[in-house]
């Protein structure tokens, strides 16, 4: 077969790791054509954002010890990670060579004394550009060929939207068959930046935080892989949170569209974008433990191929928010009232997470984050109070959001009131209910002292703990 092994930044965290991880690919290669993506070093994309905002505003000063500590970490790795001391040499040349190419591009910042997008991009570039040549030594080390390149040499060309850049598809199609098929043609795995691309100047842009998941697909989209394997510090997707439903257990099985509705509610396993290229070529998609390889982890894939007699699948959970309800008599009749507030709201950056309306019209009920439960408020006060539209805007910030997942649920008759009588039989009140068209999943909202016992008592209604998947 052949695979993408994407490894997350807790798999790569040091030496030691990373040597973990390069013996999974070698071990895999044997019967496998792998090509391996890489994020940056646990935390190590984080201090760079940090220090490239301290360069903007404070100088230069800063900027020689955060080179020096970065060098050692990484050297440490080298070290740790490799036996052949040639190959050690060689590793260490090529980190003193990107860590000086940092330096002039953070100094560069520092005589300007401004961060802008495109620069910001640049920076954040080097966390995965420092790690993906350590791990193509430690793999030459255990006596593979292996060739590190960027996201931008192997082909993954965007648009010009610096920080959540998106890929121009056929171009991006077109160069990685043609880049990375060079080195697949001479039997070495490429090692390649996860999160890393350019736009069409060849400029550097990111995919958005977590956008290694999102490389490993578009590379296996591109090259027409046979599985993208998502390798991180978890088995995969559960029925629930496990911290807060001790009977939790690991789904062996889902589809694309209900790894996409987990991942809105708030699953780590991937970054949600990483779905749409695998989803649309039909490519599975296998959520495993780099620390825990022995379980089987998560296979994602078309509904078709993950069989279940479950009608429930998971439950999913987003603290943190405000209900926010807008009333009137005066809103019942006047077209156009819901897509006033939300035009008012898009243009002052506020996300809406879920809606409802009553058929009287005379109120919208929606949720946001908590913090921005005022300003949502003001918002709509100021546009609307005292303008004959609506009466009054009220927030409501102790409340919590429960999705009950599974696409079994489609066409299966009874699954509100089981949800509702359950969590009703435990004198917990729903405040506010949700379903899209597709019935993939009944959200509602709870008070926010009421969440736990809520998830515990639908994961039991349910059986979600019955093994069974």
């Amino acid at each position: 077969m052949k695979i993408v092994m994407k490894f997350g930044g807790s798999s790569v965290a040091n030496g030691t790791m990373i040597r973990r991880a390069a013996e999974i690919v070698a071990k895999e290669s044997t019967q496998n054509q792998i090509t391996v993506v890489s994020s940056a070093m646990e935390g190590v994309t984080d201090s760079l954002l940090t220090m490239a905002s301290e360069v903007s505003n404070r100088g230069a000063d800063p900027i020689q010890k955060f080179v020096r500590d970065l060098y050692e970490r990484h050297l440490l790795a080298i070290q740790l990670g490799t036996e052949n001391s040639d190959l050690q040499r060689q590793a260490e040349k090529k980190l003193k060579k990107q860590l000086h190419d940092l330096e002039e591009v953070f100094t560069g910042i520092a005589i300007l004394r401004e961060l802008t997008p495109r620069s910001k991009d640049h920076i954040l570039s080097f966390g995965e550009q420092l790690l993906v040549p350590i791990f193509e030594t430690v793999l030459q080390d255990l006596g593979l060929k292996a060739k590190s390149i960027t996201g931008k040499e192997a082909g993954i060309v965007t648009d010009d939207i610096f920080g959540d850049a998106s890929p121009l598809k056929e171009q991006t199609r077109e160069s990685v068959r043609r880049e990375v098929g060079k080195i697949l043609r001479r039997e070495t795995i490429p090692v390649i930046t996860g999160f890393v691309a350019a736009n069409q100047n060849g400029n550097y842009t990111t995919l958005g935080r977590g956008g290694s998941d999102y490389t490993a697909t578009i590379i296996g989209d591109s090259l027409d892989f046979d599985e993208v394997w998502i390798l991180t510090d978890v088995d995969g997707f559960m029925t629930s949170d496990p911290r807060l439903v001790p009977e939790a257990r690991l789904l062996s099985t889902i589809s694309y569209l209900e790894a996409i509705e987990m991942v809105a509610f708030g699953a780590k396993a991937m970054h949600p974008k990483a779905l749409i290229p695998a989803a649309e070529k039909k490519i599975p998609i296998r959520i495993k433990n780099t620390f825990n390889p022995k379980s089987s982890g998560t296979l994602i894939a078309e509904t078709e191929m993950v069989p279940s007699k479950r009608i429930v699948k998971a439950l999913g959970l987003i603290r943190d928010v405000a209900m926010i309800n807008v009333s009137g008599t005066e809103m019942v009749g006047r077209p156009g009232m819901a897509g006033r507030i939300f035009d008012i709201l898009g243009k002052n950056g506020i996300n809406i997470l879920m809606i409802s309306q009553s058929v009287s019209e005379a109120n919208i009920t929606f949720l946001v984050s908590r913090n921005l439960s005022a300003r949502t408020v003001s918002v709509l006060e100021i546009a609307f109070l005292g303008k004959g539209l609506i009466r009054e805007v009220r927030a409501e910030d102790n409340v919590s959001v429960i999705s009950v997942l599974g696409a079994g649920m489609r066409g299966t008759p009874g699954i509100a009131a089981k949800v509702f009588g359950a969590v009703a039989s435990h004198g917990i009140n729903v405040r506010m209910v949700a379903q899209g068209s597709s019935e993939l999943n009944i959200s509602f909202a709870v008070q926010e002292q009421d969440c736990e016992e809520a998830l515990r008592v639908i994961h039991k209604k349910f059986k979600l703990e019955m093994n069974n998947y």
